[in-house]
Protein backbone atom coordinates (compact mmCIF):
# COMPACT_ATOMS: atom_id res chain seq x y z
CA UNK A 1 0.00 0.00 0.00
CA UNK A 2 1.45 3.49 -1.24
CA UNK A 3 1.04 6.46 1.62
CA UNK A 4 0.15 9.60 -0.09
CA UNK A 5 0.10 12.99 1.61
CA UNK A 6 -1.87 15.86 0.80
CA UNK A 7 -0.94 19.70 0.79
CA UNK A 8 -2.62 22.31 -1.25
CA UNK A 9 -4.34 25.46 -1.46
CA UNK A 10 -7.57 26.54 0.86
CA UNK A 11 -9.28 29.12 -1.21
CA UNK A 12 -10.03 27.83 -4.71
CA UNK A 13 -13.04 28.42 -6.74
CA UNK A 14 -15.91 26.22 -7.50
CA UNK A 15 -14.79 25.83 -10.81
CA UNK A 16 -11.47 25.38 -9.68
CA UNK A 17 -12.58 22.31 -7.48
CA UNK A 18 -14.11 20.14 -10.16
CA UNK A 19 -10.90 20.04 -11.95
CA UNK A 20 -8.46 19.89 -9.00
CA UNK A 21 -11.37 16.67 -7.94
CA UNK A 22 -10.75 15.14 -11.73
CA UNK A 23 -7.00 15.53 -11.51
CA UNK A 24 -6.31 13.85 -8.13
CA UNK A 25 -8.79 10.82 -9.08
CA UNK A 26 -6.87 10.67 -12.14
CA UNK A 27 -3.54 10.65 -10.52
CA UNK A 28 -4.95 8.17 -7.86
CA UNK A 29 -5.92 5.84 -10.51
CA UNK A 30 -2.28 5.17 -11.18
CA UNK A 31 -2.15 3.03 -7.95
CA UNK A 32 -4.52 0.08 -7.67
CA UNK A 33 -7.71 0.24 -6.50
CA UNK A 34 -8.09 -0.14 -2.41
CA UNK A 35 -4.22 0.17 -2.40
CA UNK A 36 -4.06 3.76 -1.60
CA UNK A 37 -3.79 5.17 1.75
CA UNK A 38 -4.17 9.34 2.00
CA UNK A 39 -2.95 11.21 4.43
CA UNK A 40 -4.91 14.37 5.03
CA UNK A 41 -5.07 17.23 7.77
CA UNK A 42 -8.41 17.43 6.65
CA UNK A 43 -8.28 21.76 6.00
CA UNK A 44 -10.86 23.30 3.33
CA UNK A 45 -10.02 23.10 -0.08
CA UNK A 46 -7.37 20.60 -1.73
CA UNK A 47 -7.32 18.63 1.68
CA UNK A 48 -10.63 17.78 1.54
CA UNK A 49 -11.29 17.53 -2.32
CA UNK A 50 -8.46 14.82 -1.56
CA UNK A 51 -10.13 12.87 0.64
CA UNK A 52 -13.16 12.65 -1.29
CA UNK A 53 -10.89 11.12 -4.19
CA UNK A 54 -9.61 8.69 -2.22
CA UNK A 55 -12.48 7.22 -1.61
CA UNK A 56 -13.59 7.74 -5.23
CA UNK A 57 -10.44 5.72 -5.90
CA UNK A 58 -11.34 2.73 -3.02
CA UNK A 59 -9.03 4.24 -1.15
CA UNK A 60 -8.54 4.69 2.37
CA UNK A 61 -7.31 7.66 4.17
CA UNK A 62 -5.85 8.76 8.15
CA UNK A 63 -6.24 12.72 9.13
CA UNK A 64 -4.14 14.30 11.37
CA UNK A 65 -5.64 17.58 13.04
CA UNK A 66 -3.63 19.81 14.16
CA UNK A 67 -5.63 20.51 17.37
CA UNK A 68 -8.55 19.29 19.26
CA UNK A 69 -10.40 22.92 19.22
CA UNK A 70 -9.73 22.51 15.42
CA UNK A 71 -13.58 21.92 14.34
CA UNK A 72 -14.72 24.55 16.77
CA UNK A 73 -12.19 27.29 15.57
CA UNK A 74 -11.27 26.59 11.96
CA UNK A 75 -14.19 25.22 10.41
CA UNK A 76 -16.99 27.76 9.25
CA UNK A 77 -20.39 26.63 10.45
CA UNK A 78 -21.70 26.10 6.30
CA UNK A 79 -18.98 23.44 6.13
CA UNK A 80 -19.34 21.57 9.52
CA UNK A 81 -21.41 18.89 7.85
CA UNK A 82 -19.26 17.89 5.26
CA UNK A 83 -16.16 18.10 7.42
CA UNK A 84 -18.24 15.92 9.84
CA UNK A 85 -18.87 13.43 7.07
CA UNK A 86 -15.41 13.13 6.32
CA UNK A 87 -13.74 12.53 9.82
CA UNK A 88 -16.97 9.86 9.93
CA UNK A 89 -15.09 7.97 6.87
CA UNK A 90 -11.18 8.43 8.21
CA UNK A 91 -9.68 4.99 8.94
CA UNK A 92 -7.86 7.01 11.49
CA UNK A 93 -8.42 10.30 13.10
CA UNK A 94 -5.71 11.58 15.24
CA UNK A 95 -4.15 15.33 16.76
CA UNK A 96 -1.00 16.98 17.00
CA UNK A 97 0.15 17.62 20.65
CA UNK A 98 -0.67 21.35 20.26
CA UNK A 99 -3.30 22.56 22.62
CA UNK A 100 -4.81 24.75 20.25
CA UNK A 101 -5.04 25.48 16.73
CA UNK A 102 -2.56 28.25 15.06
CA UNK A 103 0.43 28.82 13.00
CA UNK A 104 2.40 25.77 15.14
CA UNK A 105 -0.45 23.45 15.09
CA UNK A 106 -0.78 23.59 11.21
CA UNK A 107 2.57 23.92 10.40
CA UNK A 108 3.34 20.69 13.19
CA UNK A 109 0.14 18.29 11.29
CA UNK A 110 2.00 19.32 8.08
CA UNK A 111 5.14 17.46 8.98
CA UNK A 112 3.63 14.82 10.71
CA UNK A 113 1.50 14.14 7.03
CA UNK A 114 4.94 14.13 5.85
CA UNK A 115 6.42 11.72 8.15
CA UNK A 116 3.59 9.41 7.18
CA UNK A 117 3.83 9.55 3.57
CA UNK A 118 5.40 8.00 1.02
CA UNK A 119 4.73 10.55 -1.66
CA UNK A 120 3.08 14.20 -1.65
CA UNK A 121 0.31 15.54 -3.79
CA UNK A 122 0.49 19.21 -3.98
CA UNK A 123 -2.49 21.21 -5.32
CA UNK A 124 -0.52 23.97 -5.84
CA UNK A 125 -0.41 27.44 -8.32
CA UNK A 126 3.73 27.56 -8.24
CA UNK A 127 4.00 30.50 -6.15
CA UNK A 128 6.67 30.64 -3.50
CA UNK A 129 6.70 32.31 -0.42
CA UNK A 130 3.77 32.10 1.90
CA UNK A 131 3.37 31.22 5.64
CA UNK A 132 5.19 28.92 7.58
CA UNK A 133 3.31 25.80 7.03
CA UNK A 134 1.30 27.04 3.78
CA UNK A 135 1.57 25.33 0.44
CA UNK A 136 5.09 26.44 -0.92
CA UNK A 137 6.57 25.83 2.58
CA UNK A 138 5.23 21.95 2.78
CA UNK A 139 6.27 21.50 -0.69
CA UNK A 140 9.38 23.01 0.21
CA UNK A 141 9.85 21.05 3.46
CA UNK A 142 9.06 17.54 1.47
CA UNK A 143 11.74 18.11 -1.39
CA UNK A 144 14.06 18.46 1.24
CA UNK A 145 12.93 15.24 2.75
CA UNK A 146 13.75 13.32 -0.47
CA UNK A 147 9.98 12.79 -0.91
CA UNK A 148 8.36 12.71 -4.32
CA UNK A 149 6.07 15.56 -5.30
CA UNK A 150 3.48 15.30 -7.88
CA UNK A 151 2.22 18.91 -8.27
CA UNK A 152 -1.39 19.19 -9.52
CA UNK A 153 -2.42 23.05 -11.08
CA UNK A 154 -4.90 21.80 -14.12
CA UNK A 155 -5.28 24.66 -16.64
CA UNK A 156 -8.00 26.96 -15.38
CA UNK A 157 -7.34 26.65 -12.15
CA UNK A 158 -7.90 29.52 -9.86
CA UNK A 159 -7.76 30.66 -6.22
CA UNK A 160 -10.26 32.78 -4.68
CA UNK A 161 -7.74 34.94 -2.58
CA UNK A 162 -3.88 34.40 -2.55
CA UNK A 163 -3.98 33.62 1.72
Amino acid sequence: MIRIGITGHIHLTAESSALIYDAIVAELREYADGWVRGVTCLADGADQIFARAVLATRGTYEVILPARDYRDKEIRPEALSDFDELVRCAAKVSYTAQPHSGDDAFLEASMEMLRRSDRLLAVWDGRAGGRSGGTADVVTRARAMRLPVTVIWPDGAARTRQN
